[in-house]
Formats: structure tokens, C-alpha cells, sequence
């Protein structure tokens, strides 16, 4: 087989591309070592006997299938999170749930006057301090300061 590397050199430089990239027919390997100059090289361009290959990209197509395990709640583990906790849920957020909760049951307990507005305002404020883990430990505060009565 003839050594082409000469005119694969060449035909990257006029093409524009890596080496790897050009393409020489098989069929036309004579025509193409007979090439010795640039204009050679760019006459077998033209007329076929060397091409450039397509770039090679990267396939998405196993991004996609991660993408659609995710979306049913698999490779979510201990072992495939980085970062810290407060990194995939902020602090913020982790507020927003504790608060909402525990402010919208004391505007229901005002609005049915289960509480004045002054005991309303008390217990507004120690939420906002961080007092209770959460709705339920709000109401058994309550309870144990005979605010509500007792569940039955």
C-alpha cells in the first residue's frame, strides 16, 4: 500500500481539518499518491477523491435514559448525591415548609377564636424564633400551657 500521509497532510491544510478527518477513496489511492502539490490535492478534492468525514459528536443519548431515571426517583441514593445537604435542599426552602404550616394553623386558631390576638402575636413570634420542630409540637406546646384543650 503507498504512503499517503504526505497528501493527507495536505488535503487537512486545504480542507481546513484534522488529518483524522480526510477521507481518501480506496478506489482512487493511485490518483491520489500521484498528487505532489497543493493544487493537486485540491483538484482531488473537488472532484471526490478526497473528503472530509463529519465531526463525531457526543451522544445524549445516555444523558437522556439517566435523565428519565431520575424523573422516576432512581440513582437519587446516598452514593450518587455530591454536595452538601443544604446544597440539594437550602435552608430557606427547609423554612419555608416548617413555617407555613405552623403560621397558617395560628391564623386559623385566631379567625375561630380558639386564641386572642394577643396569644396569637406571642406564638407568631416564637415560631419565627425557631421554637417548634414543627405543626405538631406547636399544638402539644399548646396544650401543656392549656391555650387548646386537649385532643380527644
Amino acid at each position: 500500500m503507498t504512503d499517503l500521509r504526505n497528501q493527507r497532510r495536505m488535503a487537512a491544510a486545504v480542507m481546513k481539518c484534522g488529518a483524522h478527518r480526510v477521507w481518501i477513496d480506496p478506489d482512487r489511492t493511485e490518483d491520489v499518491a500521484t498528487a505532489v502539490t497543493r493544487a493537486d490535492v485540491r483538484r482531488l478534492v473537488t472532484g471526490g477523491a478526497i473528503k472530509a468525514e463529519q465531526k463525531k459528536g457526543v451522544s445524549r443519548g445516555r444523558a437522556r435514559h439517566t435523565a428519565a431515571q431520575k424523573a422516576k426517583g432512581r440513582q437519587v441514593g446516598p452514593g450518587s448525591r455530591k454536595g452538601a445537604k443544604y446544597a440539594r435542599k437550602p435552608r430557606k426552602e427547609r423554612w419555608i415548609q416548617l413555617i407555613r404550616p405552623i403560621r397558617a394553623e395560628l391564623r386559623k386558631f385566631r379567625e375561630e377564636g380558639v386564641i386572642t390576638p394577643s396569644q396569637y402575636r406571642e406564638y407568631y413570634m416564637r415560631a419565627k424564633g425557631g421554637q417548634f420542630r414543627n405543626r405538631n409540637h406547636m399544638l402539644a406546646h399548646m396544650r401543656t400551657e392549656h391555650i387548646i384543650e386537649e385532643a380527644p
